[in-house]
């Protein structure tokens, strides 16, 4: 089964519409503190730069066999270009991805002194797609749903600006009227947008802000309560919220059906891009035709491991097919 399971991964194409990003990492030694303010200077030893963003589920998908179409724009700069030679190194096609004068290629500068992040500053532009944007994006958009065949479409927001509302409905009537599953990793500005896609997959924070709830510790009877809701306002149709150590929780529509996993015992050393992980893995479940309660098991499993990596990395193929099977997530 899991052979079989991997096997439709590699035969998917998915489109992965979202917000691009490098995640660099500044790494070197603390040895003492400045003397123009009590803090540390980190003295470089090593610059790593390594997509992020919607380029980390592209990433994932390719790690797994399927075959990503990353849709996006990036800045008219240095990190564009510097991005897109990332994206070159790891296989992944470019040809998708605008460049714009009216916007800045977002970097995440993590500067870790003795192992430790001490600080991270992020250079980015927030503004919405101006209407040049959109209609080149779109553009895009289009001739991909017209010559190509398309398994899934995934929308990777982080509050960056290029999904917009306007972006969200277009591409969700297309892909609705071509039977085209739709999953979403939300963010706060577009969470009430995203109506009537098949997976919608914020994390608990995300849920408490999106449906405006104060802040709490993990309750499964609010959760329930909160993700029924949610589906019934934007008629989405599976609500899969993941809760940390907590594990996940999914909400089916069609059947008012609610179900938790435990999150597995791992040794975490880093969560960054976990998010990303789970909904690429999760989609190409999804596409691949697995039961809903295979898609949460399988997308749990690989949130867990690769927090076991440090930095943003893709999820390892080979890992991932030998934990379904030593957990037999396949079995029944």
């Amino acid at each position: 089964m899991t052979d079989q399971l991997f096997q439709k991964f590699s035969t998917s194409t998915v489109l992965v519409i979202g917000d691009l990003m490098i995640d660099a990492y500044l790494n070197g030694s603390v040895g003492r503190i400045s003397p123009e303010a009590p803090v540390p200077i980190v003295d470089i030893k090593e610059r790593t730069y390594r997509p992020g963003g919607a380029a980390n589920v592209a990433l994932n998908i390719s790690s797994l066999g399927g075959t990503p179409l990353l849709c996006s724009l990036t800045g008219e700069d240095e990190k564009g270009q510097l991005f897109r030679q990332l994206m070159d190194e790891h296989g992944i096609p470019t040809r998708h991805i605008l460049p714009s004068p009216d916007r800045k290629t977002t970097v995440k500068y993590r500067v870790i002194g003795n192992r430790r992040q001490m600080l991270r500053i992020d250079d980015e532009s927030l503004h919405p797609l101006t209407p040049r944007e959109h209609s080149l994006l779109m553009e895009n958009i289009r001739e991909i749903f017209q010559h190509s065949k398309i398994h899934a479409v995934i929308f990777e927001d982080y509050d960056k600006g290029v999904i917009t509302p306007e972006l969200i409905g277009e591409v969700v009537a297309l892909a609705r009227s071509q039977g085209i599953p739709v999953t979403v990793d939300p963010k706060k500005r577009n969470f009430s947008q995203y109506k009537n896609v098949t997976l919608f997959k914020p994390n608990l924070k995300e849920l408490l802000e999106g449906t405006s709830t104060p802040p709490t510790e993990f309750q499964p009877e609010l959760v329930h309560s909160l993700m029924k809701q949610l589906a019934q306002k934007q008629e989405i149709e599976h609500v899969f919220t993941t809760l940390s150590e907590h594990g996940v929780a999914l909400y089916d529509h069609s059947q008012d059906t609610f179900q938790t996993e435990p999150a597995y015992l791992r040794k975490i050393s880093d969560v960054s891009g976990a998010g990303d992980t789970v909904i690429a893995v999760a989609t190409l479940c999804l596409a691949a035709g697995l039961p809903l309660h295979s898609v949460c098991q399988i997308a749990n499993l690989a949130g867990g491991i690769v927090c076991e990596y440090q930095g943003v990395t893709p999820i390892p193929k080979q890992q991932l097919h030998e934990e379904i099977q030593r957990h037999h997530l396949l079995d029944s």
